[in-house]
């Protein structure tokens, strides 16, 4: 009692505090946001300045490996007799300088980084294709789960060195040997990736209810799964592509890559490797392209990964 009298008496200004007027129609409105999944990720993405450096720099070095050798007349394969020409320093005539048998390293950079791309772009597409489809049938099929268990366990206990060696030893260095050895061993991790990702949504309180209502199951992979491993299928494919390069430019080193008259980027290092010591340049300049673009890859797949997380959309 004391305090309630201790307390003055509040009286609310008339002319600031008005009662709010009940709008019988006005209360039938639902409220409704204009959020948009992939707009905002897009925008999160590109707030990065790096991640901007990397898509430019990696989008130059496409632009540049499929319209160089359409508009260039220079034979990056013609050998120069004149040994004038032979393991010339970089110039203004050759960018990168060239070869041990004169053959321009700048023209035939360009040529073995769009051989190279389409080769990675196929790997991703065959690993990140079968694997996703491989992932969705072991995640959401529990029978077959022993089956891709052992399957997982015998071929990723196999080294992937002695593997890629022994296929190609098999089927003879080429292009399509580098694409078959690499193919049907990645796909199986993807698979691994997607199930234990999709193991996680297959029992949602809305899939569950999808089922229970008599959802068919083509249905409720396209509209309650598929959308959420979209950006892990692009960051996965994303991390793919550098990985198909290296190991491509490894089985150059190793002797069993691409054929010796095959222009790629894992050809062109491997032979400034011979003559490092005296021309070194004949090593570096592939190999920076080589660089960017294995971190610009990297970095791009890890930045799209944390901006597809809805937690980090502002």
């Amino acid at each position: 009692m004391e305090e309630n009298k201790k307390r003055p008496n509040l009286i609310l200004d008339p002319v600031k505090f008005t009662a709010a007027i009940y709008d019988n129609v006005a209360s039938e409105d639902v409220g409704f946001s204009n959020y948009s999944y992939w707009r905002s990720t897009i925008r999160t993405f590109f707030k990065s300045k790096a991640v901007v450096i990397l898509v430019s720099l990696v989008v130059l070095l496409i632009i540049m490996s499929v319209v160089y050798p359409i508009v260039s007349d220079v034979d990056p394969a013609a050998v120069v007799r004149l040994p004038l020409e032979w393991n010339k320093r970089p110039s203004k005539e050759h960018w990168f300088g060239t070869d041990q048998l004169g053959r321009d390293i700048w023209a035939r950079a360009w040529y073995g980084t769009r051989n190279s791309f389409l080769l990675g772009f196929a790997i991703a597409c065959s690993d990140v294709g079968f694997g996703m489809i491989a992932g969705a049938i072991w995640g959401y099929n529990k029978k077959l789960d022993p089956f891709f268990i052992e399957l997982y366990n015998i071929m990723t206990n196999i080294p992937s060195t002695v593997y890629l060696v022994l296929l190609a030893y098999i089927m003879n260095t080429s292009w399509f040997t580098l694409f078959i050895s690499m193919a049907t061993r990645g796909w199986i991790v993807e698979a691994r990736f997607f199930r234990n990702r999709i193991l996680s949504i297959r029992d949602s309180e809305y899939n569950i209810a999808s089922k229970c209502l008599g959802t068919p199951m083509r249905r409720i992979a396209t509209r309650n799964i598929i959308p959420h491993i979209i950006s892990l299928i692009i960051m996965e494919a994303a991390l793919c592509i550098p990985y198909s390069i290296g190991s491509e430019v490894f089985m150059g080193f190793v002797g069993v890559g691409m054929p010796v008259d095959a222009i790629s980027l894992g050809n062109i290092v491997n032979h400034g490797r011979e003559s490092f010591s005296s021309h070194p340049y004949q090593m570096l300049c592939p190999t920076a392209i080589l660089c960017i673009i294995t971190v610009a890859f990297y970095v791009i797949g890890n930045k799209f990964a944390d901006a597809s997380d809805p937690r980090n959309h502002v």
